[in-house]
């Protein structure tokens, strides 16, 4: 797949093109048409939680600016954008019928992508559960699954005559063992043995929703999206390599297996069974949450190199915290890489390692690149952002893309993250992920150097020879 001028690369002509947002970060409207508080409306409003206690109650504005940000998004030739609905928005008490003015808002908002040529992608549940169903104990709880398969019903057969991409959940390890275990994410809550049924809910409540909605509509395309890592022992001693199994044991192999093989992965049941004798998951759990899929997304940003307790490994950037259910004692070790904004080490190569392991070890499925991206510090200059760092950081992930495709992974599809600036979880407003610069303030949106470089990617279907276009940056 070599261009025809043999300096560049060239993707597959069908290949999907598209830049993802999630609700809570984008939308602001949090009290507006009808929708109630979710857990981050709650924790992001509990001192000490969130950077600079922002809160997404305005974020970009995206409730009111909606038909401004799909134009935006046709300048820049996506074809697809990847978005999450608002469950507070549309069913605000987290069952029974949905709110039809927030439902409104999605089918303008389909509708409007729909006239521009860009295929809507949508997310289910992107992190905003409803306090209501917090407050009724939240994920741990095995009824918020059969609450989730009842909204994901509903939403899809409110929007599924004209959405034929649908992601159940995004990232169910962050959803569970930030929120649930590390407390670092809403709700906010500290108990590993509650993010491991977390975790077992949202994989049932995923395979309950896919059941649901392929019974109506079966030529659908369903998905779940995992975010997955590249993991390496910092050395070759036996101490470092049971580290890299265990965390990879937690962060990629306890959602995949599950997902795709229908069981949990026998080692670490070990590594947790004193966290949790795994009493929560019934006969006939996991045939559910392996319900067949239609498409597999995987969010990627970094790799972990990791050490042993004892393995004579630098400082660590990152310590998993010991209620994160399984990880204590590993140590998170830096290489003096470059790093984002994030502190995340730039690591293209792991996105290869990655798509070709998920391909090589587990039933094979069309594959989505649903989240990739990077933070850094951008600055306005005469009224524009220049973002070599970014987009060399885009140019370098696209290539570790191609590289996959060419050995043979069904890859179909790119997704930038994100396709603006907008509330960082934790991090509030002080990272900024976008392609287009947001100012908070004025609400003004500003295509950085990455965005106008990315249509062109989009107009061209490749790259360039790698080292032109200023990607010289990151590596």
């Amino acid at each position: 797949m070599i261009s025809p001028n043999g300096h560049g690369v060239a993707f597959p002509p069908d290949f999907l093109w598209g830049a993802a947002t999630a609700a809570y970060q984008i939308e602001g409207g949090a009290t507006e048409g009808g929708r109630t508080p979710s857990i981050w409306d709650t924790f992001s409003r509990t001192p000490g939680k969130v950077t600079g206690g922002h809160t997404g109650d305005v974020a970009c504005d995206h409730y009111h600016r909606a038909p401004d940000d799909v134009k935006l998004m046709a300048e820049l030739g996506l074809k697809s954008y990847r978005f999450s609905l608002a469950w507070p928005r549309i069913q605000p008490d987290g069952s029974g019928r949905l709110n039809s003015e927030g439902l409104d808002f999605y089918r303008r908002l389909v509708d409007d992508l729909l006239e521009h040529g860009i295929e809507p992608w949508v997310t289910l549940y992107h992190w905003d559960l409803p306090q209501a169903l917090e407050d009724a104990g939240g994920w741990p709880v095995r009824d918020t699954a059969g609450r989730f398969a009842e909204y994901a019903e509903l939403a899809h057969g409110a929007l599924g005559d004209r959405v034929r991409y649908w992601t159940t959940l995004n990232e169910p390890w962050c959803s569970a063992f930030l929120g649930y275990g590390s407390g670092a994410h809403a709700p906010g809550r500290s108990d590993g043995a509650d993010a491991l049924r977390a975790a077992h809910h949202l994989m049932l409540g995923h395979g309950l929703a896919v059941q649901a909605m392929r019974a109506a509509r079966p030529d659908d395309q369903l998905g779940i999206t995992l975010n997955l890592y590249a993991i390496s022992p910092q050395t070759d001693s036996p101490g470092d390599a049971d580290a890299a199994r265990r965390i990879d044991g937690l962060a990629n192999r306890f959602f995949l297996d599950p997902v795709l093989r229908g069981q949990y992965p026998a080692d670490v049941l070990r590594d947790l069974a004193e966290v949790s004798d795994f009493g929560h998951v019934r006969d006939g759990d996991l045939a559910v949450i392996s319900t067949p899929l239609s498409v597999l997304g995987i969010n990627y940003y970094s790799r972990y190199v990791v050490a042993a307790p004892d393995g004579g490994a630098p400082e660590s950037y990152w310590r998993a915290p010991s209620n994160w259910p399984g990880s204590e004692g590993v140590r998170f070790v830096t290489r003096g890489a470059p790093v984002t904004d994030m502190n995340w080490e730039i690591d293209a190569p792991g996105l290869v390692e990655v798509l070709e392991r998920v391909h090589r070890e587990y039933p094979a499925l069309p594959l989505y690149v649903t989240e990739n991206g990077s933070a850094f510090v951008d600055t306005v200059v005469d009224g524009e952002v220049d973002d070599p760092d970014r987009l060399a950081y885009f140019d370098s992930h696209l290539r570790a893309c191609h590289e996959a495709i060419s050995a043979g992974v069904p890859l179909r599809g790119y997704f930038a993250w994100s396709l603006m600036d907008n509330f960082e979880w934790a991090w509030g407003y002080s990272k900024r992920f976008g392609m287009v610069y947001v100012d908070y303030e004025s609400q003004l949106r500003i295509p950085k150097s990455s965005a106008k470089w990315y249509a062109g990617v989009i107009r061209q279907n490749g790259l360039g020879r790698s080292g032109q276009e200023r990607p010289q940056r990151a590596q």
